[in-house]
């Protein structure tokens, strides 16, 4: 266990930003954990609990809730970005504002910026300078069962190598366990791509599609993460690792993942609209899809299960449409 007293601001309280400061918080380090509203904030606070998302975890008294952004940052060591990727830079642009110089930032949001379609250390660089020690954390993780201490192995990846270990160290207790990587691009990668995939596997799976087409799909998805990833300088290894074929494979097979859940509700007819309506949540699958689609053509990467996705979602494209377009595409070799 790490020394106590280490502080953390975690920008970010939905299921996952909650969890990862609970974690922190048991591991010994004082955790201020920042939601935007300040009337939710202030329920947290007293019920010393994230009910809506993680009901029955209680806060540790080393965790304080608050939409005070200002105070959480203003004497932080590290600060833990949890919000979703199209808030992703203001977020960073506060650190900058608020934090001091030399503080630490890591992540564990997952997606690429909207319009740039940058990945997140591109964004960091941008507004802190790209010598700031910087760290991305993936992997195959619900937030449930990190909140409720059950087994997790996740991925720390970062340039800076002292960083990478001294976050895992930071990390790591007994249920949950940090492997380190230097490979950013690549851990980054397959956290946005897996979940367009989850989507398809959802739509598959609502269509009543089978194990064996649920199979391909993580299959052959992962191929075209692995492409993309390597023409923008990802390592062929990584893709093969907990943040790419691990959490890919948790995404698409189990309902716990807000992304599979809209691709069954897309499957069962309902609009895009009312998927979201019912899921009550960011579903980064959705805007990924469009932002890993504009990726793919800008790097000349095909990736035909990414591209069906966005046609579904936002060229209006009937699933089972979708299905011939995939099953009618030219014979060719497993690895080309």
């Amino acid at each position: 266990m790490v020394a106590e007293g280490h502080r953390f601001a975690v920008l970010g309280a939905g299921s996952w930003g909650t969890a990862l400061a609970l974690l922190l918080a048991r591991n010994g380090s004082q955790v201020k954990l920042w939601g935007r509203d300040p009337r939710k904030m202030d329920e947290l606070q007293r019920a010393r609990s994230n009910e809506r998302y993680l009901p029955g975890s209680a806060f540790p008294d080393n965790l304080v809730a608050t939409a005070d952004l200002v105070d959480c940052l203003a004497d932080a060591d590290e600060v833990l970005l949890v919000v979703p990727s199209q808030g992703f830079r203001a977020a960073v642009q506060a650190v900058a504002q608020h934090a001091s110089s030399d503080i630490r930032v890591c992540w564990a949001s997952k997606g690429l910026e909207p319009d740039s379609v940058k990945l997140l250390h591109e964004v960091v660089g941008e507004e802190l300078g790209p010598e700031r020690p910087m760290a991305v954390l993936s992997g195959p993780t619900f937030a449930k069962e990190v909140a409720a201490g059950l087994p997790t192995l996740i991925t720390v990846a970062s340039t800076n190598q002292n960083y990478a270990e001294q976050l895992a160290e930071r990390l790591h207790n007994d249920t949950f366990r940090a492997y380190t990587s230097d490979d950013m691009v690549g851990v980054q990668l397959g956290g946005a791509v897996k979940n367009v995939m989850a989507i398809a596997a959802g739509i598959a799976d609502g269509m009543g599609l089978g194990a064996n087409t649920r199979a391909a799909l993580i299959t052959r998805g992962l191929a075209e993460i692995q492409r993309l990833g390597v023409s923008l300088g990802g390592k062929p290894e990584t893709f093969m690792g907990l943040a790419g074929l691990g959490d890919l494979v948790l995404t698409c097979t189990d309902n716990q993942s807000r992304n599979r859940r809209v691709g069954l509700a897309l499957a069962a007819g309902k609009s895009l609209d009312e998927c979201l309506k019912e899921l009550g949540q960011v579903a980064e699958g959705v805007y990924a899809a469009q932002e890993v689609h504009q990726l793919a053509a800008k790097h000349d990467v095909e990736m035909p299960i990414v591209n069906e996705v966005y046609n579904i979602i936002y060229k209006n494209e009937a699933p089972h449409a979708a299905l011939r377009a995939l099953l009618a595409r030219s014979q060719k070799a497993e690895t080309d």
